[in-house]
């Protein structure tokens, strides 16, 4: 009986890894069996222990840790079922998908019960024609929010966030360029000129004010809170920088960590692979302040320069919060051109600035924008693409009675 019972807990764990990799998660066949080996060397009796070392083989990167606990929880959530599985070895299916919806559960649930889909695959097409009747897919993908995707969906998403195009306005320059109808004389070039011809004719020539591509400085929230949208902002900031070599971006959650360099790489997986690498404080708690201080102090002279736009997305959930936060977001809105803050929480209809991080951080900004979607996103790209000057500031109404914004 020992025999079987570790043959069907082998199924169980092959199985399990297959799931993951369709969750998407790079889990192969030498994993599972590194996992079975793990496991039978260990000789697990518990339950934490089964599950970290199961994690220890297949989770290689920060961002999976999520999708690998929303599996292992909907994959062994009867009661009392691993206990009897680690114990006897007896065979076990899993059971129904947790009903209630947390973080990447919906590609994981997808995952783990691809097979019995088949059999209801005729419901669900009748429920999802009589609730798309009035929106092809493509609009229905835009509209869903990234944290209810599917891992399918997701891929899709990623796939359109390479077709975003950002066209930035260019803007003017302190710096002088050669222009015909320029309003100075450029001397040295006059002169050059008039030598060619003996000094016979001389020919004036002009230069005028230069204009640029503004550079653009995005600084992403990496923590818990944040998540489930982390990764298609890399896919979104790895598509803008393959696009646009003036980006920098950095990520934050307790400490602040720059990852322009990684997100170079012409392959999105290995960009986010290296920036899992090199952050340290993946999925931890939040410190705003902290983290915009040692930006003004160490990066803000380097980068913010020639009118740059920065993208703050954050929750603005601060763990810390004090005075510092206040004369950080006011030094990094005066540095820049351009401050857009780009929020998740906007997708609720009901949101107010109740959180004090957020009621102290919102006066100082320019934009105040939802970002949880490919709408949302398309919306970004076509405001950032629109001509403005440094005036026109404030596109929302800031009550201070109401801490609300319109």
């Amino acid at each position: 009986m020992l025999g079987n019972g570790i043959g069907r807990l082998a199924e169980n764990i092959v199985y399990f890894a297959r799931a993951l990799r369709r969750a998407g998660l790079p889990v192969g066949p030498g994993a599972a069996i590194d996992a079975l080996d793990a496991v039978q060397a260990a000789g697990l009796s518990a339950r934490e222990d089964f599950y970290w070392t199961l994690h220890a083989v297949f989770v290689k990167r920060h961002e999976h840790s999520l999708v690998f606990d929303q599996a292992f929880r909907i994959f062994f959530q009867r009661r009392g079922y691993l206990e009897q599985l680690l114990a006897v070895m007896s065979p076990a299916a899993p059971g129904a998908p947790a009903a209630a919806a947390k973080p990447a559960a919906a590609r994981v649930q997808e995952a783990l019960f691809a097979d019995a889909k088949d059999r209801l695959r005729s419901e669900q097409r009748e429920s999802e024609i009589s609730a798309r009747l009035t929106a092809s897919d493509e609009e229905v993908l835009r509209q869903k929010d990234f944290a209810q995707m599917s891992a399918a969906e997701i891929a899709a998403a990623q796939e359109a966030i390479k077709r975003l195009a950002l066209s930035l306005h260019q803007v003017k320059t302190r710096r002088l360029a050669p222009d015909r109808r320029g309003h100075r004389i450029d001397l040295r070039r006059t002169l050059r000129a008039s030598l060619q011809g003996g000094g016979a004719l001389i020919d004036l020539k002009r230069r005028g004010p230069a204009t640029r591509v503004p550079p653009i400085v995005a600084l992403l929230d990496i923590s818990g809170s944040m998540g489930e949208y982390t990764r298609l902002f890399l896919h979104f900031l790895h598509a803008v920088t393959d696009a646009r070599k003036r980006v920098h971006s950095f990520l934050f959650g307790t400490r602040l960590t720059n990852v322009t360099r990684a997100l170079k790489t012409k392959d999105p997986d290995e960009a986010l692979a290296a920036c899992s690498t090199s952050v340290a404080d993946w999925a931890g708690g939040t410190r705003i302040a902290t983290s915009l201080a040692a930006f003004n102090r160490l990066w803000g002279r380097r980068v913010l320069g020639q009118g740059a736009v920065v993208l703050l997305i954050t929750d603005g959930l601060e763990r810390d919060a004090d005075d510092r936060l206040a004369f950080e977001i006011d030094r990094l809105h005066r540095s820049c051109r351009r401050l857009v803050w780009l929020n998740p929480l906007l997708r609720f209809a009901g949101f107010e600035p109740k959180a004090h991080g957020i009621r102290t951080m919102l006066p100082h900004v320019d934009e105040f924008r939802a970002i949880h979607n490919l709408n949302s996103m398309a919306d970004l790209v076509e405001a950032l693409s629109e001509p403005r000057s440094r005036l026109e500031r404030i596109p929302f109404q800031w009550n201070r009675n109401s801490l609300c914004c319109s």
